[in-house]
């Protein structure tokens, strides 16, 4: 079956493969910076009209576009207003506590979300060198078994099979690259937002122990 296979067809598509792998990390590049930019400018402005509001209930008030620290904060406010409207035994609790873990539980959830394409990215920058060398180690394989039918092995006969089939490394390679870099920055960026939120949720969970954990009404 692999003798039927012809090499040109094995370097292409092996060359195909990368291009879709180059495709899908700069996709996944551009998602991830405006994804970035989008929840840095929507957590710089929340936090800001946050700390300038004169109490709790006035912060629970603002009308911003959603982001990362605007649905922390709204998961908390949640768990404040239920311990003033609920008394059942799932809050009558440890109000801390609850508040604590709501706010934990949404702190996993931006971290999911900033996570998303980082794992596509650190495998297309680790197999894509895999990929090329695959495609190359074929070809030369292929273009050596040419040369040997031909009974001729001049550099003019090697050095253009060969070469051809060195291609794909270097494409693999090169898709390799970006791949990487992306996923470093983006994780080491991931890491900042998630500190900054992390934060201000126990900025949010201490403000709260002042109110005894209750969100009274604004006037």
């Amino acid at each position: 079956m692999l003798a039927n296979m012809s090499s040109d067809g094995v370097v292409t598509l092996t060359l195909y493969v990368l291009i879709l792998f180059s495709v899908a990390t700069w996709t996944v590049v551009l998602y991830k910076v405006v994804q970035h930019l989008r929840a840095s400018l929507r957590n710089r402005a929340y936090i800001q009209a946050f700390w300038a509001a004169p109490n709790l209930p006035t912060a629970r008030a603002l009308a911003l576009s959603p982001g990362p620290a605007s649905r922390i904060g709204e998961a908390g406010f949640e768990v404040l207003e239920e311990a003033d409207d609920v008394h059942d035994l799932a809050h009558s609790g440890n109000r801390r506590e609850l508040l604590e873990r709501c706010l934990r539980q949404q702190l996993q959830k931006e971290r999911r979300a900033l996570e998303g394409g980082l794992a596509l990215l650190a495998s297309i920058g680790s197999t894509s060198p895999f990929v090329g060398l695959f495609g190359t180690v074929w070809g030369i394989m292929y273009a050596l078994q040419d040369i040997t039918k031909a009974g001729n092995a001049s550099l003019d006969v090697v050095a253009g099979p060969i070469g051809e089939a060195l291609i794909a490394t270097a494409v693999g390679i090169a898709v390799a690259v970006p791949a990487v870099l992306a996923y470093n920055f983006f994780l080491r960026r991931m890491k900042t937002v998630i500190a900054d939120l992390d934060d201000f949720a126990t900025d949010f969970l201490n403000l709260a122990a002042r109110t005894g954990f209750r969100l009274e009404r604004a006037s």
